[in-house]
């Protein structure tokens, strides 16, 4: 089983790669701006929960993330592999995927880090909100907390995954071809 950690900055282009990495190798799609908005959409209590937190332009706690995820995976226990997208988000999320994979006898195959300048992501945060409608794009502040949060909060997860060297490091510049043959590259260099 292929499970791939899509990794990167608001903005880095995690959801048009994955869409793409989906495809080609036939992997089910775990990203959890799609689990939040499902949840706010449905109207349960956690997608409220997140929907205050996001609001904020903060990361959703570990609990209500982690619950949502173990939702998907057990919805999904047939699939070929999981492409993570936006997920984890913190090291003790990374810490508590892997405990949850283990536990059903799967592991995180790779990970794959786009890397983005900040002035770049703010320029495609911006494009991105007028055609997505999102509230966290439209508002400066709000882009500039979330690249902040990213750098304080969610990059570590990168060096917890370079440890146990499953971590490949892609420059996310550049057109989405050769950003994809790159992904593909590492990906399939996990594969060995």
């Amino acid at each position: 089983m292929l499970n791939i950690i899509l990794f990167g900055p608001p903005g880095a282009g995690k959801g048009t790669q994955s869409e793409k990495v989906i495809k080609k190798y036939n992997l089910t799609h775990i990203a959890t701006g799609d689990l939040f908005r499902k949840h706010k959409e449905e109207g349960t209590s956690l997608g409220k929960l997140a929907q205050e937190y996001i609001k904020e332009g903060k990361l959703v706690p570990d609990e209500v993330t982690i619950k949502m995820v173990d939702e998907k995976i057990k919805e999904n226990k047939n699939a070929n592999g999981f492409i993570f997208d936006g997920f984890p988000r913190t090291v003790a999320q990374a810490e508590a995927l892997d405990q949850f994979l283990k536990a059903n006898n799967m592991n995180i195959s790779g990970v794959v880090a786009l890397e983005v300048p900040d002035q770049e992501l703010r320029v495609r945060l911006k494009e991105r909100a007028k055609t997505s409608g999102r509230v966290d794009d439209q508002d400066e502040e709000k882009i500039n907390i979330r690249i902040q949060v990213y750098h304080n909060e969610t990059s570590p997860v990168a060096g917890y995954y370079e440890k146990m060297k499953k971590l490949k490091r892609v420059k996310g510049v550049g057109s989405i071809e050769e950003i994809f043959n790159a992904i593909c590259t590492s990906i399939d260099s996990f594969k060995k």
